[in-house]
Order: structure tokens, then C-alpha cells, then sequence
């Protein structure tokens, strides 16, 4: 049960960091937001896609030893990315949660 748990948070770290990056693109951007992505934004969601690859990596290789980890964590980024690029070509404003993260006050 432990290792699902693990794997389930692996896979939704996949989601988000690739939703980041996707986020980070001003052509994404605009399809959530209607204004522009600052520098500094794009800067920020670039480092939380990748911290988020970073975290399923590091859970994955929690639940299994390196070689087996390895597969699974890549089988976890082709999924995300389809997700990502489907919630993309249908429902765009999904990734409205994930925008928060650079939000102007």
C-alpha cells in the first residue's frame, strides 16, 4: 500500500512539473491567463517543472532500486506529458491551479 502511495505522489509530481514547463511557454500561458508571463515568472515555473520532474525521480527510486525506478519514472513523464497535452487541447483553464504558484497580488 506503502509503494502505491509513493508511486501515486511520483506520478502527480510528474503532472504538475510538466504542467509547469508546459506553463512557462507564453503560448501555454495565455491559453490559462489572459495576461502575459513576466520574466521572472517564466524563470520560477521553469524551476518548479523541474524540481517537480526532480520529486517523482526521487520518489520513485524510494519504492524501487535504481534500474526499475529509472523505467518507471520515464513511463511517469510520457504520461504526464499526454495528460498535460491533452488538458491542453481541451480544458486549458484545469492548469489555472498550477498557475497560482506566480500569481501577482
Amino acid at each position: 500500500m506503502r509503494e502505491a502511495a509513493l508511486l501515486a505522489a511520483a506520478l502527480a509530481a510528474c503532472v504538475a512539473g510538466m504542467g509547469w514547463l508546459a506553463l512557462a511557454m507564453e503560448t501555454h500561458w495565455t491559453q490559462v491567463r489572459p495576461d502575459a508571463p513576466t520574466r521572472a515568472a517564466v524563470l520560477r515555473l521553469r524551476a518548479l517543472g523541474g524540481l517537480g520532474l526532480a520529486a517523482g525521480l526521487a520518489l520513485c527510486l524510494r519504492v524501487d532500486h535504481a534500474s526499475m525506478a529509472v523505467l518507471v519514472w520515464v513511463m511517469a513523464l510520457a504520461c504526464a506529458a499526454l495528460a498535460v497535452s491533452l488538458v491542453l487541447t481541451w480544458q486549458p483553464h484545469w492548469l489555472r491551479a498550477l498557475a497560482w504558484v506566480v500569481s501577482r497580488p
